[in-house]
This record gives structure tokens, sequence and C-alpha cells, in this order.
């Protein structure tokens, strides 16, 4: 599982130009079943999509394709980790620890 952090590197005005497209990106990944959560963080300085079901090449080829990121509006800081615990609505995406890993 994935957690992406978007992090703002343009003025609002010119994020909330893309905002359209960037939405329409988030409709797309959700359809194709790879984006779980999406939002803005508060104070709006970015936003956090949670996203599984692809490996990590994938997903950072997924993030190159935001609006955002093609109108260089914002940044993408990718944190992979194993969800081992979930609440029962996301136990299709609980995960194992690798073998010989406490």
């Amino acid at each position: 599982m994935f957690v992406l952090e978007l992090t703002y590197t343009g003025p609002i005005e010119d994020v909330d130009a893309h905002l359209e497209a960037h939405v329409a990106w988030l409709d797309a990944q959700y359809a194709a079943g790879v984006f779980l959560a999406s939002g803005r963080k508060e104070p709006r300085d970015g936003g956090i999509i949670l996203a599984a079901g692809a490996g990590r090449a994938a997903i950072e080829e997924i993030t190159a394709t935001d609006p955002f990121v093609i109108a260089g509006v914002c940044a993408y800081r990718v944190t992979e980790f194993i969800a081992t615990k979930t609440a029962p609505g996301l136990a299709a995406y609980r995960e194992e620890l690798p073998t010989g890993k406490p």
C-alpha cells in the first residue's frame, strides 16, 4: 500500500486552474482500482492519496501523469508500507510481512 503526499509547488491560483483535470485523473485511478481514498491537507498546501494494487514503479508512473505534476504545481512523496492491520472494509488490502521479518 502507498501513501502519496502531494505538496503544492506553485501558487494556489495555478493549482485551482488545473483542479478539474486533476479530479478527472483521480476518477480514472479510482475506476482502475488503484486509489482508495484522497483529499486535501489542512492547511491547504497539498493532498494525500491512499493507493494499492500496483507496485512502486507503476505508482510512480501514475503520479507522473497527474495534471498537477505536468503543470509543475505539485510534487509527490511516495511512501510504501505493509498494511498488516486494516478496518474491516479494507480487509482485501491486508498484507503479510515478508518471511523472516519481525
